[in-house]
Protein backbone atom coordinates (compact mmCIF):
# COMPACT_ATOMS: atom_id res chain seq x y z
CA UNK A 1 0.00 0.00 0.00
CA UNK A 2 0.99 3.94 -0.84
CA UNK A 3 0.69 4.68 2.99
CA UNK A 4 -0.53 3.71 6.37
CA UNK A 5 -2.89 6.10 7.37
CA UNK A 6 -5.73 6.13 10.45
CA UNK A 7 -5.81 2.74 11.72
CA UNK A 8 -2.62 1.97 9.45
CA UNK A 9 -0.56 3.67 11.66
CA UNK A 10 -1.88 1.68 14.82
CA UNK A 11 -1.37 -1.21 13.27
CA UNK A 12 2.23 -0.43 12.45
CA UNK A 13 3.20 0.54 15.72
CA UNK A 14 1.48 -2.79 17.13
CA UNK A 15 3.67 -4.73 14.83
CA UNK A 16 7.08 -6.52 16.19
CA UNK A 17 8.67 -5.53 13.09
CA UNK A 18 7.68 -2.16 11.49
CA UNK A 19 8.94 -1.88 7.79
CA UNK A 20 7.89 0.96 4.98
CA UNK A 21 8.67 0.66 1.24
CA UNK A 22 9.95 3.93 -0.50
CA UNK A 23 8.02 6.67 -1.35
CA UNK A 24 5.68 5.56 1.73
CA UNK A 25 3.73 7.61 4.21
CA UNK A 26 2.47 6.95 7.90
CA UNK A 27 0.44 9.01 10.12
CA UNK A 28 -2.27 10.86 9.95
CA UNK A 29 -4.06 8.74 13.16
CA UNK A 30 -6.48 11.35 14.37
CA UNK A 31 -10.08 9.73 15.07
CA UNK A 32 -12.73 11.09 12.49
CA UNK A 33 -15.77 12.65 13.46
CA UNK A 34 -18.60 12.06 11.17
CA UNK A 35 -20.86 14.71 10.66
CA UNK A 36 -20.97 18.23 12.44
CA UNK A 37 -18.86 20.91 12.45
CA UNK A 38 -15.98 21.24 14.24
CA UNK A 39 -14.26 23.92 12.67
CA UNK A 40 -17.16 26.69 14.53
CA UNK A 41 -15.60 28.80 16.93
CA UNK A 42 -16.51 28.13 20.99
CA UNK A 43 -18.77 30.99 21.12
CA UNK A 44 -20.71 30.00 17.93
CA UNK A 45 -21.64 26.45 18.71
CA UNK A 46 -24.34 25.15 20.26
CA UNK A 47 -24.66 22.93 23.79
CA UNK A 48 -24.96 19.85 21.83
CA UNK A 49 -21.91 20.69 20.00
CA UNK A 50 -19.60 21.75 22.71
CA UNK A 51 -20.94 17.85 24.09
CA UNK A 52 -19.83 16.45 21.20
CA UNK A 53 -16.42 18.42 21.50
CA UNK A 54 -15.90 16.91 24.46
CA UNK A 55 -16.82 13.26 23.78
CA UNK A 56 -13.85 14.49 20.79
CA UNK A 57 -11.27 15.44 23.33
CA UNK A 58 -12.10 11.55 25.42
CA UNK A 59 -11.80 9.95 21.61
CA UNK A 60 -8.62 11.61 20.78
CA UNK A 61 -6.97 11.32 24.44
CA UNK A 62 -7.99 7.26 24.84
CA UNK A 63 -6.39 7.14 21.14
CA UNK A 64 -3.44 8.82 22.26
CA UNK A 65 -3.06 6.92 25.32
CA UNK A 66 -3.31 3.17 23.15
CA UNK A 67 -1.09 3.86 20.42
CA UNK A 68 1.64 5.09 23.26
CA UNK A 69 1.25 1.77 24.80
CA UNK A 70 1.96 0.17 21.65
CA UNK A 71 4.90 1.90 20.85
CA UNK A 72 6.12 1.55 24.61
CA UNK A 73 5.78 -2.41 23.78
CA UNK A 74 7.92 -2.13 20.65
CA UNK A 75 10.16 0.55 21.86
CA UNK A 76 9.54 3.00 19.16
CA UNK A 77 8.94 6.87 18.70
CA UNK A 78 5.80 7.98 21.50
CA UNK A 79 6.29 11.38 21.26
CA UNK A 80 5.77 11.03 17.28
CA UNK A 81 2.79 8.53 17.59
CA UNK A 82 0.80 10.83 20.07
CA UNK A 83 1.54 13.71 17.44
CA UNK A 84 0.03 11.61 14.64
CA UNK A 85 -3.17 10.95 17.17
CA UNK A 86 -3.53 14.76 18.42
CA UNK A 87 -2.15 16.74 14.62
CA UNK A 88 -2.45 14.13 12.06
CA UNK A 89 0.78 14.08 10.87
CA UNK A 90 2.42 12.60 8.52
CA UNK A 91 6.07 11.15 7.76
CA UNK A 92 7.77 10.07 5.26
CA UNK A 93 9.57 6.35 4.93
CA UNK A 94 13.02 7.97 5.72
CA UNK A 95 11.84 10.45 8.29
CA UNK A 96 10.24 7.82 10.01
CA UNK A 97 13.25 5.17 9.89
CA UNK A 98 15.23 8.75 11.12
CA UNK A 99 12.51 9.27 14.20
CA UNK A 100 12.56 5.77 15.22
CA UNK A 101 8.61 5.39 14.22
CA UNK A 102 9.98 2.09 11.79
CA UNK A 103 12.90 -0.55 11.84
CA UNK A 104 13.87 -0.60 8.33
CA UNK A 105 13.07 0.91 4.73
CA UNK A 106 12.66 -2.52 2.25
CA UNK A 107 11.82 -2.49 -1.99
CA UNK A 108 10.36 -5.76 -1.66
CA UNK A 109 9.51 -8.74 0.52
CA UNK A 110 12.34 -10.54 -0.68
CA UNK A 111 14.72 -7.23 0.69
CA UNK A 112 12.60 -7.36 3.72
CA UNK A 113 13.49 -10.55 5.15
CA UNK A 114 17.27 -10.13 4.15
CA UNK A 115 17.19 -6.69 6.16
CA UNK A 116 15.30 -7.79 9.35
CA UNK A 117 17.42 -10.99 9.63
CA UNK A 118 19.68 -11.43 13.04
CA UNK A 119 16.77 -8.77 14.13
CA UNK A 120 15.27 -9.06 18.10
CA UNK A 121 11.89 -8.78 18.11
CA UNK A 122 9.37 -9.41 21.33
CA UNK A 123 6.74 -11.83 20.37
CA UNK A 124 4.62 -12.98 23.03
CA UNK A 125 6.23 -11.45 25.58
CA UNK A 126 9.80 -12.69 24.71
CA UNK A 127 12.36 -11.78 23.18
CA UNK A 128 13.05 -13.65 19.75
CA UNK A 129 16.05 -13.49 17.10
CA UNK A 130 14.90 -13.55 13.97
CA UNK A 131 15.81 -15.64 11.22
CA UNK A 132 14.37 -14.74 7.77
CA UNK A 133 17.19 -15.18 5.39
CA UNK A 134 17.08 -18.08 3.52
CA UNK A 135 12.86 -18.33 4.33
CA UNK A 136 11.21 -19.43 1.16
CA UNK A 137 8.11 -17.03 0.41
CA UNK A 138 5.36 -18.23 -0.59
CA UNK A 139 2.48 -16.09 -2.31
CA UNK A 140 -1.17 -17.34 -1.20
CA UNK A 141 -3.95 -15.09 -3.55
CA UNK A 142 -7.17 -14.53 -1.48
CA UNK A 143 -9.96 -16.59 -1.63
CA UNK A 144 -13.29 -16.35 -3.58
CA UNK A 145 -14.44 -14.87 -0.34
CA UNK A 146 -12.78 -12.61 0.64
CA UNK A 147 -12.40 -11.49 -3.45
CA UNK A 148 -16.48 -11.38 -3.02
CA UNK A 149 -16.56 -9.44 0.70
CA UNK A 150 -14.00 -6.81 -0.85
CA UNK A 151 -16.15 -6.25 -3.69
CA UNK A 152 -19.56 -6.09 -2.02
CA UNK A 153 -17.63 -2.91 0.58
CA UNK A 154 -16.93 -0.91 -2.05
CA UNK A 155 -18.48 2.12 -1.97
CA UNK A 156 -19.56 2.20 -5.59
CA UNK A 157 -20.60 -1.50 -5.45
CA UNK A 158 -22.89 -0.65 -2.02
CA UNK A 159 -24.48 2.43 -3.57
CA UNK A 160 -25.14 0.76 -6.86
CA UNK A 161 -26.79 -2.25 -4.95
CA UNK A 162 -29.15 0.04 -2.44
CA UNK A 163 -31.21 1.38 -5.04
CA UNK A 164 -31.33 -1.98 -7.27
CA UNK A 165 -33.09 -3.15 -4.09
CA UNK A 166 -35.33 -0.58 -3.55
CA UNK A 167 -36.54 -0.70 -7.39
CA UNK A 168 -37.10 -4.43 -7.31
CA UNK A 169 -38.64 -4.74 -4.18
CA UNK A 170 -41.49 -2.33 -5.23
CA UNK A 171 -41.27 -3.53 -8.56
CA UNK A 172 -42.55 -6.43 -6.62
CA UNK A 173 -45.31 -4.98 -4.95
CA UNK A 174 -46.95 -3.68 -7.70
CA UNK A 175 -46.71 -7.10 -9.53
CA UNK A 176 -47.54 -9.56 -6.85
CA UNK A 177 -46.11 -13.26 -8.64
CA UNK A 178 -43.57 -11.35 -10.43
CA UNK A 179 -40.75 -13.30 -7.95
CA UNK A 180 -37.74 -11.78 -9.68
CA UNK A 181 -37.68 -8.40 -9.16
CA UNK A 182 -38.43 -9.32 -5.37
CA UNK A 183 -35.94 -11.84 -5.11
CA UNK A 184 -33.20 -10.20 -7.03
CA UNK A 185 -34.05 -6.48 -5.17
CA UNK A 186 -33.92 -8.22 -1.99
CA UNK A 187 -30.71 -10.05 -2.39
CA UNK A 188 -29.27 -6.67 -3.32
CA UNK A 189 -30.76 -4.53 -0.58
CA UNK A 190 -29.75 -7.20 1.87
CA UNK A 191 -25.61 -7.37 0.14
CA UNK A 192 -26.37 -3.36 0.23
CA UNK A 193 -27.08 -2.84 4.11
CA UNK A 194 -24.18 -5.57 4.68
CA UNK A 195 -21.80 -3.21 3.42
CA UNK A 196 -22.73 -0.38 4.46
CA UNK A 197 -21.88 -1.70 7.83
CA UNK A 198 -18.86 -1.79 7.67
CA UNK A 199 -18.40 1.57 5.97
CA UNK A 200 -18.60 5.06 7.47
CA UNK A 201 -21.69 6.71 5.80
CA UNK A 202 -23.70 9.87 6.46
CA UNK A 203 -26.91 8.38 7.31
CA UNK A 204 -28.65 11.92 6.73
CA UNK A 205 -26.90 11.22 3.18
CA UNK A 206 -28.37 7.79 2.87
CA UNK A 207 -32.16 8.58 3.71
CA UNK A 208 -31.95 11.44 0.86
CA UNK A 209 -31.23 8.90 -1.49
CA UNK A 210 -33.43 6.69 -0.22
CA UNK A 211 -36.60 9.73 -0.48
CA UNK A 212 -35.12 10.35 -3.95
CA UNK A 213 -35.79 6.76 -4.62
CA UNK A 214 -39.05 6.97 -3.48
CA UNK A 215 -40.03 9.97 -5.25
CA UNK A 216 -39.27 8.70 -8.35
CA UNK A 217 -41.25 5.77 -7.63
CA UNK A 218 -44.07 7.64 -6.62
CA UNK A 219 -43.65 9.34 -9.50
CA UNK A 220 -44.59 6.26 -11.72
CA UNK A 221 -47.70 5.49 -10.06
CA UNK A 222 -48.78 8.99 -9.13
CA UNK A 223 -47.90 10.85 -12.68
CA UNK A 224 -47.17 14.43 -11.05
CA UNK A 225 -45.54 15.04 -14.71
CA UNK A 226 -42.39 15.42 -13.74
CA UNK A 227 -42.19 17.15 -9.97
CA UNK A 228 -41.96 14.42 -8.35
CA UNK A 229 -39.40 12.95 -10.58
CA UNK A 230 -37.16 15.66 -10.88
CA UNK A 231 -37.47 16.40 -6.98
CA UNK A 232 -36.62 12.25 -6.73
CA UNK A 233 -33.48 12.86 -8.97
CA UNK A 234 -31.84 15.86 -6.86
CA UNK A 235 -32.58 14.24 -3.64
CA UNK A 236 -31.09 11.20 -5.23
CA UNK A 237 -27.91 12.96 -6.43
CA UNK A 238 -27.56 15.09 -2.83
CA UNK A 239 -28.08 12.27 -1.00
CA UNK A 240 -25.16 10.64 -3.10
CA UNK A 241 -22.45 13.53 -2.17
CA UNK A 242 -23.23 13.68 1.15
CA UNK A 243 -23.32 9.80 1.97
CA UNK A 244 -20.19 8.96 2.06
CA UNK A 245 -18.10 11.76 3.87
CA UNK A 246 -14.60 13.17 2.55
CA UNK A 247 -12.92 12.89 5.97
CA UNK A 248 -12.91 9.13 5.23
CA UNK A 249 -10.17 8.46 3.38
CA UNK A 250 -10.36 5.32 0.77
CA UNK A 251 -14.07 5.53 0.96
CA UNK A 252 -15.31 8.35 -1.70
CA UNK A 253 -17.83 7.56 -4.31
CA UNK A 254 -16.99 7.83 -7.64
CA UNK A 255 -18.64 10.97 -9.23
CA UNK A 256 -19.15 8.81 -12.28
CA UNK A 257 -20.94 6.65 -10.29
CA UNK A 258 -23.52 9.12 -9.06
CA UNK A 259 -23.60 10.80 -13.05
CA UNK A 260 -24.29 7.56 -13.94
CA UNK A 261 -26.97 6.62 -11.45
CA UNK A 262 -28.92 9.96 -11.74
CA UNK A 263 -28.68 9.91 -15.52
CA UNK A 264 -30.04 6.58 -16.06
CA UNK A 265 -33.05 7.20 -13.39
CA UNK A 266 -33.61 10.16 -15.05
CA UNK A 267 -33.96 8.20 -18.26
CA UNK A 268 -36.22 5.71 -16.71
CA UNK A 269 -38.28 8.97 -15.87
CA UNK A 270 -38.69 10.06 -18.93
CA UNK A 271 -39.54 6.79 -20.26
CA UNK A 272 -41.89 5.96 -17.57
CA UNK A 273 -43.71 9.67 -18.42
CA UNK A 274 -43.98 8.70 -22.35
CA UNK A 275 -45.57 5.58 -21.03
CA UNK A 276 -47.94 7.66 -18.99
CA UNK A 277 -48.54 10.07 -22.06
CA UNK A 278 -49.21 7.09 -24.03
CA UNK A 279 -51.99 5.27 -21.94
CA UNK A 280 -54.32 9.12 -21.08
CA UNK A 281 -54.79 9.36 -24.61
CA UNK A 282 -55.15 5.48 -25.26
CA UNK A 283 -59.08 4.78 -25.96
CA UNK A 284 -60.71 3.81 -22.34
CA UNK A 285 -60.21 -0.40 -22.43
CA UNK A 286 -62.50 -1.06 -18.88
CA UNK A 287 -65.69 0.20 -17.17
CA UNK A 288 -68.79 1.67 -18.38
CA UNK A 289 -67.09 3.67 -21.79
CA UNK A 290 -65.43 1.13 -22.46
CA UNK A 291 -68.76 -0.30 -23.71
CA UNK A 292 -70.49 2.25 -25.28
CA UNK A 293 -70.25 2.31 -29.16
CA UNK A 294 -69.19 -1.52 -28.71
CA UNK A 295 -70.96 -3.86 -30.90
CA UNK A 296 -72.60 -7.12 -29.45
CA UNK A 297 -75.00 -10.19 -30.43
CA UNK A 298 -78.23 -10.51 -29.89
CA UNK A 299 -79.00 -14.20 -27.75
CA UNK A 300 -82.65 -14.13 -27.56
CA UNK A 301 -84.87 -11.43 -27.92
CA UNK A 302 -88.50 -10.85 -26.96
CA UNK A 303 -90.70 -7.22 -27.59
CA UNK A 304 -88.43 -4.51 -26.63
CA UNK A 305 -86.16 -6.45 -24.21
CA UNK A 306 -83.45 -8.88 -24.23
CA UNK A 307 -80.04 -10.66 -24.13
CA UNK A 308 -76.38 -10.01 -26.25
CA UNK A 309 -73.40 -11.40 -25.07
CA UNK A 310 -70.34 -8.55 -25.66
CA UNK A 311 -66.82 -9.24 -25.08
CA UNK A 312 -67.92 -12.79 -24.12
CA UNK A 313 -70.25 -11.82 -20.94
CA UNK A 314 -74.39 -12.28 -21.59
CA UNK A 315 -76.04 -8.43 -20.42
CA UNK A 316 -79.79 -7.79 -20.46
CA UNK A 317 -80.50 -5.11 -22.93
CA UNK A 318 -83.30 -3.33 -24.31
CA UNK A 319 -83.91 -1.21 -27.46
CA UNK A 320 -86.85 0.43 -29.14
CA UNK A 321 -86.44 -2.03 -32.03
CA UNK A 322 -87.11 -5.71 -32.51
CA UNK A 323 -84.28 -7.72 -33.21
CA UNK A 324 -83.43 -11.74 -33.99
CA UNK A 325 -80.94 -13.75 -32.44
CA UNK A 326 -77.67 -13.60 -34.13
CA UNK A 327 -78.31 -10.37 -34.89
CA UNK A 328 -75.53 -7.16 -34.77
CA UNK A 329 -76.48 -4.19 -32.73
CA UNK A 330 -74.74 -1.40 -30.96
CA UNK A 331 -74.45 -0.59 -27.44
CA UNK A 332 -75.63 3.49 -26.95
CA UNK A 333 -75.85 3.39 -23.64
CA UNK A 334 -76.17 1.88 -20.23
CA UNK A 335 -78.81 1.90 -16.92
CA UNK A 336 -76.94 -0.48 -14.16
CA UNK A 337 -77.03 -3.79 -15.65
CA UNK A 338 -79.16 -3.65 -18.78
CA UNK A 339 -77.82 -2.38 -21.76
CA UNK A 340 -79.57 0.09 -24.11
CA UNK A 341 -79.01 -0.99 -27.48
CA UNK A 342 -79.47 -0.06 -31.33
CA UNK A 343 -79.17 -1.18 -35.01
CA UNK A 344 -75.57 -1.59 -36.12
CA UNK A 345 -75.90 1.45 -38.02
CA UNK A 346 -74.74 1.06 -42.04
CA UNK A 347 -70.95 2.26 -42.79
Amino acid sequence: MGRAASAGAYIVYASAIAAMAPSTNIGAATPVQIGGNPLLPDNQKQPQQKQEDAETRKIVNDAVAYIRSLAALNGRNADWAAEAVRSAASLTASEALSLHVIDVIADDVPDLLRKIDGRMATTAGKPQRLATAKLAVMTVPPDWRTNLLALVTNPNVAFILMPIGVYGLILEFFNPGAVAPGVVGAVSLLVALYALSYIPIDYAGAALVLFGVALMVAEAHIGAFGALGVGGIAAFVVGALMMFPAQAPGFALSRGIIVGAALSSGLLLIFILAALLSSRKAPVAAGSEALIGAEAEVVSWQGGEGRVRVNGEIWLARSDSSFAAGHRVQIAGRDGLVLQVEDVRPA
